[in-house]
């Protein structure tokens, strides 16, 4: 295959980001900023820059991919049916890290949401991600910019690093500002369901909807409704394993933790949703032997924090056996 010339274009500057739209109407996929991470763009209408997505991040087909659009108005250009909960959901949350998975309208190709009836749709809180959105013409696709199964990328740096030389472009806006990816909330069935946890939190949701919704599952069979549910993700090449106490945890082992730890037998380094994937990727850019997550009661408490870690995990169960470094 061969490689390309990746644009690094500046968010900051409109002739870059009227080139990035251009790239985007010619079928050419590009890295585009979001406030939750970076994501990998494509018209949401044309199915052979869609396929293109799939194999540049050699993501499993039956992954579905969410939906970006500029308004809340181009929602209906992608979705059907829309319940009138998803416009209050709408009007309270976005633009903003919500995701919501509606009934999909026919001119949605099929390979967007692996098949199913249904589209995942949200409208990214960065201005200048809306005006590249509606500059390209249409809603785009925008799955994490990253290989598949990897730490899903917070700074340019991360995407060149998985897919430089692979894609058209990339719009640089510095570092997101959340981190970690939208909330997903399914409204084709009753009651709704949280299908990803995410920045937004359940008992946010419960303001709009009178409940808290709860969370979803997958069965591990079929496709998901929407991603992250069924494999591995957010995953380091570096090990991640998870403990209870730092006594378990070998000398001179890489520690993640909201603690204050005071302890020259360890190296401990800030546990936030803002810098997970960033140590992630520092630790296999340093070839550390293992990553250890303290899990202390508000790392549990945090929902969308600990679905990240636990599917990066080695081994999501918690243990005093905390496999030694090798």
């Amino acid at each position: 295959m061969m490689l390309l010339d990746t644009l690094h274009l500046d968010a900051s500057n409109p002739a870059d980001v009227q080139r990035a739209a251009a790239l985007l109407a010619a079928g050419k996929l590009v890295a585009i900023p979001t406030e939750t991470v970076y994501g990998l763009a494509a018209h949401a209408f044309t199915p052979s820059a869609i396929e293109e997505i799939f194999r540049v991040k050699g993501r499993p087909m039956d992954n579905p991919l969410i939906v970006h659009c500029a308004t809340a108005g181009d929602i209906e250009l992608v979705a059907t049916d829309i319940p009138i909960v998803a416009w209050r959901l709408l009007e309270r949350f976005a633009p903003g890290p919500l995701t919501l998975v509606l009934h999909r309208h026919p001119r949605v190709p099929s390979i967007v949401s692996a098949g199913l009836p249904s589209v995942a749709v949200r409208i990214p809180a960065l201005e200048v991600t809306r005006r590249l959105i509606a500059l390209a013409g249409e809603p785009v696709v925008a799955p994490s910019a990253n290989k598949s199964g990897r730490p899903s990328p917070t700074r340019a740096e991360h995407v060149l690093e998985d897919l430089g030389g692979s894609i058209a472009a990339i719009l640089d806006a510095g570092p997101c500002a959340i981190g970690i990816e939208s909330t997903v909330l399914n409204l084709t069935a009753e009651p709704a369901t949280i299908v990803r946890p995410g920045a937004i939190e359940s008992a946010d949701l419960a303001e709009i909807l009178g409940y808290e919704p709860p969370l979803a599952s997958h069965s591990g069979t079929g496709a998901p409704i929407a991603p992250g549910m069924k494999y591995r993700h957010y995953a380091p090449r570096t090990p991640v394993f998870l403990t209870d106490s730092l006594e378990t945890i070998p000398t001179g082992a890489l520690v993640l933790t909201t603690a204050p730890v005071e302890s020259d037998r360890i190296r401990a380094r800030p546990l936030t949703r803002q810098t997970l994937y960033d140590e992630f990727r520092r630790a296999d850019r340093e070839q550390v032997p293992a990553i250890y997550v303290l899990i202390t009661p508000d790392v549990r408490a945090d929902r969308a924090l600990m679905n990240r870690i636990e599917k990066a995990a080695v081994s999501a169960q918690r243990t005093d056996n905390t496999p030694p470094m090798c």
